[in-house]
């Protein structure tokens, strides 16, 4: 059954040195829950794996915590820590310089990023400017908008409207557990702050 989860079953036969550094990853984790335990250690458990395994291992581990088993998670994935896990550390210099809950850390953050995608390419993307953020041009389709949190958004799109924006969708940018990351080592001078 755990090689079913963990897509190893039509690898049963062939040794671990033929297997890819996903596959090897996924052995591994097969190897640790073999014994069902209630706490599970995971150094970078995703780390060489490709898209979809990385999601499958996300879900399993999902599964698993819902059925009791505690984990605890190191990852250079931010992406992953905060779509994984309740309760985080952020570690920089080998010290923890930030704990608390995913929503509690990210109520840190001082700006908030919107990713808005136009109806329509913009003529003079450099020429666009907002009153309250910044404006990045991504694409001939895609601009980004940094706020700061709590801002009023209808004026920023009554800016954009009066300047010719058209809009087609809007959302969040995700990764947000990574800006906040960037922005508590550049408020400690830390080794990321740029």
């Amino acid at each position: 059954e755990l090689c079913e989860r963990l897509g190893l079953a039509d690898r049963r036969r062939q040794t671990a040195w033929g297997l890819s550094g996903g596959f090897k990853r996924r052995l591994l984790l097969a190897r640790a829950l073999v014994h069902q335990p209630r706490l599970l250690v995971l150094d970078e458990p995703t780390a060489g794996v490709d898209l979809e395994a990385r999601h499958d291992l996300w879900t399993l581990l999902q599964e698993l915590n819902a059925d009791g088993v505690t984990i605890l998670l190191t990852t250079h994935y931010l992406e992953e820590a905060e779509r994984l896990c309740r309760e985080l550390a952020i570690i920089d210099g080998g010290r923890i310089i930030a704990r608390g809950g995913t929503g509690e850390l990210l109520r840190g953050l001082r700006f908030q990023t919107l990713v808005v995608e136009l109806a329509e390419p913009l003529a003079r993307p450099g020429e666009l400017a907002l009153s309250a953020g910044t404006l990045r041009p991504v694409d001939a389709h895609t601009l980004e908008v940094d706020v700061p949190r709590g801002t009023e958004l209808n004026p920023v799109f009554a800016e954009l409207t009066a300047a010719g924006v058209r809009i087609a969708g809007l959302r969040e940018k995700g990764n947000r557990l990574e800006t906040r990351f960037l922005e508590l080592l550049r408020e400690r001078g830390g080794e990321g702050a740029a």
